[in-house]
């Protein structure tokens, strides 16, 4: 049975491509480059300032500038964390649903505690959600299953009986090496692979769709 939800953050929880991508924009600007469509930059948005700086700025980890750059982009990403981030649409009434069922329900995300704390807080979820682990907060990121079962400590809940809901092939292979059950959000970013391929226990298309997976649980 499970007895608790956890969400992934970036393309799970909320959208917050607008707003990652209004970063990279910034950067391009600043460089006299035209600015991007979001249709570019969403789908690796789940991958942050690694994903983002590849498709705006044609630079990876490996180049001997990213540093510089990546500390450049998380600072425009700090001041402009919610400007156009927004739950997914029927996510709050999920949550609302979870809390009516008395099913706790937190975070599991490698966004920086930085960042994760002020986002959930300015979107009215920091004092609801029942546990939140950043990506900093046990120093493994997904697919490492470390966050995953620091969510279930804190529960209080044994891993078997959490759910793990995600849009990224990292969240189901952490969910999987967890032992907890891996729902995929197909209406998350995705990073350009098919979850189909990804060996989950369900997809859904929207949030409601999970309350129906729960109650067959």
């Amino acid at each position: 049975m499970i007895k608790a939800v956890l969400f992934d953050l970036d393309g799970t929880l909320a959208d917050t491509a607008p707003d990652l991508g209004y970063a990279i924009n910034r950067m391009r600007t600043a460089r006299g480059l035209p600015q991007l469509p979001l249709a570019a930059t969403r789908p690796v948005t789940s991958l942050g300032a690694r994903g983002l700086l590849e498709v705006g700025l044609e630079v990876t980890p490996e180049h001997s500038s990213y540093d510089a750059l990546r500390e450049e982009f998380l600072a425009i990403y700090a001041d402009n964390l919610c400007r156009e981030t927004r739950l997914f649409p029927g996510m709050a009434e999920l949550l609302a649903e979870l809390e009516r069922r008395a099913m706790p329900w937190g975070v599991v995300t490698n966004k920086a505690e930085r960042f994760t704390f002020p986002l959930l807080d300015r979107l009215g979820l920091g004092r609801r959600a029942a546990c939140v682990i950043g990506g900093d907060t046990t120093g493994k990121l997904k697919p490492d299953p470390a966050p995953l079962f620091a969510a279930s400590d804190r529960l209080g809940i044994a891993p078997p009986h959490c759910l793990y809901l995600g849009d990224d092939r990292r969240d189901v292979d952490a969910g999987r090496a967890a032992g907890m059950k891996v729902v995929v959000a197909t209406f998350g970013y995705l990073n350009g692979t098919d979850p189909a391929t990804w060996n989950a226990d369900a997809m859904i298309a929207q949030p409601s769709e999970l309350l129906r997976y729960l109650d067959q649980d």
